[in-house]
């Protein structure tokens, strides 16, 4: 099928990547051919979650009886990928040409190519049957968007906690000032009791109330994805079977009822942009996080945090047919393995670097870093490469997303690497996407954005009751 779409070949080509084919430059060649073909027909998306919300995003393709009407199926494909994983969903409209919303039915459900996206959105996520429904654009319902206005609370006696895969921090907060910061090493991945992670998570609560006067509120963020509270899938977890799994998604209800105080837990990649937002003084930032694999979060133009998942991990920004892929979900050309240390693991042996099998990963990575510390010729091509994909995902990103600031980090932008990402990124949108570098500011954390930290945007996160008959 991608015989019939067309890929571009990059104007700016990653060094060790002759392959690549971003996916941005291949969406707006399709989307200038239906603009030359007289204008195609309207293709809808609308992707419902929980609670009713439903988000929209509208194109155009090419329609049924058009020589070139066969380009519309990986067109369509990629973008309903794209945008499933950036809002989540349980239900999905697809409103346009008939072909496309069989085509898609039939590639989401059990049995087909994308199978794990059935049954991870569906069970997993939203505990519902997912669902493609294919229909005509005006029948695909209205956007009715969830905005939350979480984080930015600053006020009163907080704990922030951030729950990481090797050490789990907490702060406690007055009136926005950090008075009390500990990192304690854990091991939750592997542990399948629900009741040593209620434990621990209970023990650094019960470390930070210490330094408190008392406790108005309590935030926190952790990997996953988290739906009103609950954690529904999260790595941090994976050791709980099944079905025990209950225990875990009412862990962070039954803190906040045993405690009594409001209580937010959400995502990191969210927090971080959140912090990034606070540090910053403005809003529109993506944060784009660069470590065991990719992690992401958004704050609207408005300064709002979304009920999106945002989970760009599984987002496809590569086209090409050769593009690495996923060991999870199957797919190719999703965002983990160009914006994680997976896409180093990957480039290493192309470089004539040897990493010893033994190393956890972590130490794999460090091992790497170092010879790109060295000045290693290869270990620079390879966050030069980095850099490059970086520059043309910010692009298609922006596609999606209203951005004004990325904000990059995460252990893979330690030491030089993180001036070698921004710099071969600011290098493709300055040499393809100009408006988009006029437009967008590339950050790393520096001192102020630091101050801000993870902990005291979580702690952040929830509003203090208000007083009773008020």
């Amino acid at each position: 099928m991608t015989e019939a779409f067309r890929l571009i070949k990059p104007g700016v080509m990653p060094p060790l990547d002759v392959e690549f084919r971003p996916a941005v430059l291949a969406n707006r060649e399709f989307r200038r051919e239906v603009e030359e073909a007289g204008g195609g027909v309207p293709l809808v998306f609308g992707l419902e979650r929980a609670n009713g919300a439903i988000s929209r995003f509208e194109t155009r393709v090419f329609p049924e009886d058009h020589p070139r009407a066969e380009a519309n199926l990986f067109y369509a494909e990629r973008l309903f990928k794209f945008l499933l994983w950036k809002h989540g969903a349980w239900r999905v409209y697809v409103g346009g040409p008939g072909s496309i919303g069989v085509y898609l039915s039939e590639c989401y459900a059990p049995g087909g190519v994308h199978e794990f996206d059935y049954h991870f959105m569906g069970e997993q996520v939203y505990e519902r049957t997912f669902t493609v429904v294919p229909c005509a654009p005006e029948e695909v319902p209205a956007e009715r968007e969830s905005r939350r206005q979480l984080g930015r609370h600053l006020d009163g006696c907080r704990i922030g906690f951030d729950l990481g895969a090797s050490d789990r921090k907490v702060s406690a907060v007055i009136d926005g000032q950090a008075i009390f910061s500990e990192e304690v090493v854990w091991s939750p991945s592997q542990q399948s009791d629900p009741q040593y992670h209620y434990a621990e998570i209970m023990a650094a609560i019960r470390s930070a109330a210490a330094h408190l006067p008392r406790v108005d509120a309590i935030g926190g963020s952790a990997a996953g994805v988290y739906v009103d509270n609950r954690p529904r899938v999260a790595s941090l977890f994976r050791g709980v079977p099944r079905e025990r799994f209950d225990e875990i998604s009412n862990l962070f209800l039954r803190i906040r009822d045993e405690l009594g105080v409001p209580l937010e837990v959400i995502n990191d990649g969210e927090v971080t942009a959140l912090a990034g937002s606070m540090a910053l003084e403005d809003n529109g930032v993506l944060g784009i996080a660069l470590g065991s694999s990719q992690a992401a979060g958004y704050v609207t133009l408005e300064g709002y945090l979304t009920d999106w998942l945002n989970e760009l991990a599984f987002a496809p920004v590569d086209y090409s047919p050769t593009a690495p892929q996923d060991e999870w979900s199957g797919d190719r050309g999703c965002g983990a393995q160009y914006f994680s240390q997976q896409c180093v693991f990957r480039l290493s042996p192309v470089v004539g670097i040897t990493i010893p099998a033994d190393l956890p990963n972590a130490e794999k990575l460090k091992f790497v870093q170092e010879h790109l510390e060295a000045g290693h010729e290869g270990a620079v091509k390879i966050w030069q490469t980095m850099g490059v994909y970086m520059g043309y995902g910010i692009a298609h990103y922006a596609d999606f997303y209203a951005i004004r600031h990325v904000l990059i980090l995460g252990r893979c932008t330690s030491g030089k690497g993180g001036q070698l990402l921004l710099d071969g990124a600011r290098e493709v949108l300055n040499a393809e996407f100009p408006e988009l570098a006029a437009q967008i500011a590339l950050h790393l954390p520096d001192e102020k954005i630091r101050r801000v930290g993870q902990s005291i945007a979580a702690a952040s996160l929830p509003a203090l009751a208000a007083p009773t008959g008020s």
